[in-house]
């Protein structure tokens, strides 16, 4: 399925978080499910919804079902979440979820995790965990709409649990963090069990033997204003991806090459206009930033290539970021206490 339509104007961009290596424990913070599906933004005022996608593109029309049960929310308020496909057993499929045709055995959710706004009142200056009550207790629980729990302390345990059931990861967020639309923060942090990265599609190559339409897609990341080539994905497609994408390549076809790096493909490379983004997994990355065995996870038309950027994708250690956090935690409580006193 082809994300496209029309465009919400103004809108809000999500809170971003910061990838990070290693899974922790920690009283500062609270750990969630990462979910491999579609971040959504929902505005409901005076009984006006707006449902809509990272970037600001209409997803009323894309998830109906979703958009009427979202009608069951009687007071005005601005929420976050994650609009996801899940088997029987809770499990979420991003490639299912793109090509959704009512699948036996598959739910469409919308997984909710921070509000915004509340009866028109601003609540992105409360602690998140503050936000998170609040949600858990205006969120109507429908067929499609769901409150995402959280877990306190115990990061490792719960990431253990996601390596078991082979799940995307779990995000890390800290229990006084400030919701900030469009800032990529350190109060948040993902870590991912299966490793994967955007990507932005700048050519592909011939196919071989009775395959169609292409061998592989070549793939680029921005380094600042310019992009930067790191890697081919030649698996990971069905035929009904290959056309698809194909599909979408076709009219971005150019015959100027997009970047300056030199590239050997080892064979033919029809370049296109760096405008599609996608998902791949990896096993990791080269010193020279080219990711080792990338398999093809799906199209993200829910993003813009300009986003796609080399620093934002790359993940950091873990414990650059947590003592730091820990330290300013500190700080601020016995400040606060100086203050009471």
């Amino acid at each position: 399925m082809r994300l496209s339509g029309r465009k919400i104007d103004p809108y809000i961009k999500p809170m971003l978080a910061t990838a990070v290596h290693t899974v922790f424990d920690s009283e500062d913070w609270v750990f969630e499910l990462k979910l491999d599906g579609y971040r959504a933004i929902t505005e409901i005022k005076s009984k006006k919804i707006l449902l809509y996608s990272r970037n600001g593109l209409d997803f009323s029309t894309h998830y109906p079902s979703i958009y009427e049960s979202l009608k069951n929310i009687r007071e005005n308020m601005i929420i976050d979440g994650e609009i996801v496909l899940v088997d029987r057993n809770g499990k979420p499929d991003f490639q299912r979820l793109q090509n959704r045709k009512n699948e036996a055995g598959y739910t469409l959710l919308y997984y909710v995790f921070d509000i915004l706004s509340y009866k028109n009142k601003s609540v992105k200056d409360r602690p998140l965990i503050q936000r998170k009550a609040l949600l858990q207790k205006v969120l109507p629980v429908t067929h499609h709409i769901r409150y995402s729990e959280h877990v306190e302390k115990e990061g490792k345990k719960l990431f253990r649990l996601v390596k078991a059931r082979k799940m995307e990861g779990i995000m890390a967020k800290k229990k006084d963090s400030l919701y900030k639309p469009g800032y990529r923060t350190k109060d948040w942090l993902k870590i991912k069990f299966h490793r994967s990265q955007e990507a932005i599609i700048i050519g592909f190559t011939k196919p071989k033997g009775s395959r169609k339409h292409f061998g592989a897609l070549l793939l680029a990341q921005y380094q600042g204003k310019k992009l930067k080539y790191i890697g081919h994905a030649g698996t990971g497609f069905s035929e009904k991806k290959l056309d698809e994408v194909m599909l979408q390549m076709k009219p971005l076809i150019t015959p100027k090459k997009p970047l300056q790096d030199d590239i050997n493909a080892n064979d033919v490379v029809t370049w296109i206009k760096p405008q599609l983004v996608c998902e791949v997994g990896y096993s990791e990355i080269t010193k020279d930033g080219i990711l080792r065995h990338p398999v093809f996870k799906g199209l993200r038309n829910d993003k813009n290539s300009t986003a796609v950027q080399q620093k934002t994708e790359q993940e950091i250690e873990t414990k650059t970021v947590v003592p730091a956090i820990r330290k300013t935690t500190i700080r601020t409580l016995r400040k606060t206490k100086k203050k009471k006193a």
